[in-house]
């Protein structure tokens, strides 16, 4: 999925919002996937699910992290997340599904923190971004 210069320009803006509350804004985008697709959680079987845990915080501050390198590398996100990639396939093997899961988390948690200010082409964008990261994410699984 290409990136506009206007997507780019959406995510970023929006982006300086989201890591400036990494560890908040990860932590409840993973507690919003956990409960929606408690499946997910087999991946984490030593945390502790409640929410505001101490596990999902640090774990969402890094899924935050690993997106804001993203957002500044976006014309090249395959080169700044693959090692991630590799990580999740070759290591963790996390079933790709669960991708696509966290990115309408993270989606619904950007939405619920900006409600009424969130244009619907910023929406877009922000889609289109966590949907690249995902395919990203993804590729070393083939």
């Amino acid at each position: 999925m290409v990136l506009s210069d206007d997507d780019k320009a959406h995510v970023r803006a929006i982006w300086g919002e989201v890591s400036s509350h990494s560890e908040a804004m990860g932590a409840e985008a993973l507690h919003r996937m956990f409960l929606a697709n408690p499946a997910s959680k087999t991946y984490f079987p030593h945390f502790d699910m409640s929410p505001n845990s101490g596990h999902i915080r640090a774990h969402g501050k890094k899924v935050v992290d690993a997106l804001t390198q993203a957002v500044n590398n976006l014309d090249n996100i395959a080169g700044a997340l693959s090692k991630l990639s590799d990580k999740h396939a070759q290591e963790l093997r996390v079933d790709p599904r669960n991708f696509d899961k966290l990115r309408l988390s993270i989606l619904v948690t950007i939405a619920a923190h900006h409600e009424g200010h969130l244009q619907p082409e910023v929406i877009v964008s922000l889609d289109k971004f966590l949907t690249r990261v995902s395919k990203v994410l993804t590729s070393k699984y083939r």
